[in-house]
């Protein structure tokens, strides 16, 4: 055992509008070079258009969209006798939720035009269970598919 102390994890506001930890938390990984302001509104306005296709509150399309991301099972590399197997290991709910917010502003970041509009249609297509992110998501859960056979290198 460690006798390291642990980091402390901070305690995140809600954020303003709709008073969810998860969107305070997209916002903050939306933001660049400190601009929170830009960042709230090319998100609230995305959300926005989010809920006016899907018809429903924009927090709950949100969090929809945002749970259809979330991975369950991923790898992890192990270095046992000499090589390196891919090991399949189950998500932290914390970290599948971070991971499905960088898979969803990395997919919108990476289409042509404005970030809203892109963010709006990444999350519509997340809705959906459809685009990018949400084949990224397959894809991590293939890989764990197919290297089940090591999970016994799991310990």
């Amino acid at each position: 055992m460690s006798r390291r102390k642990r980091d402390l994890t901070r305690s995140i506001l809600p954020d303003a509008k709709y008073g969810s930890i998860d969107m305070a938390r997209f916002i903050n990984k939306l933001m660049r070079d400190g601009k929170k302001q830009l960042a709230e509104r090319v998100f609230y306005n995305s959300v926005q258009q989010l809920s006016e296709k899907t018809n429903k509150d924009p927090r709950e399309s949100f969090e929809e969209a945002l749970g259809n991301i979330v991975p369950v099972m991923e790898v992890k590399s192990r270095r046992v006798g000499g090589s390196t197997y891919q090991v399949p290991v189950s998500v932290d709910p914390k970290r599948g939720k971070a991971l499905a917010m960088r898979w969803i502003i990395a997919a919108a970041d990476s289409k042509n035009g404005d970030m809203q509009t892109c963010l709006a249609n990444e999350l519509f297509d997340a809705f959906s269970k459809l685009g990018v992110s949400y084949k990224k998501r397959e894809d991590v859960h293939k890989m764990a598919e197919s290297n089940k056979a090591f999970s016994h290198f799991g310990w």
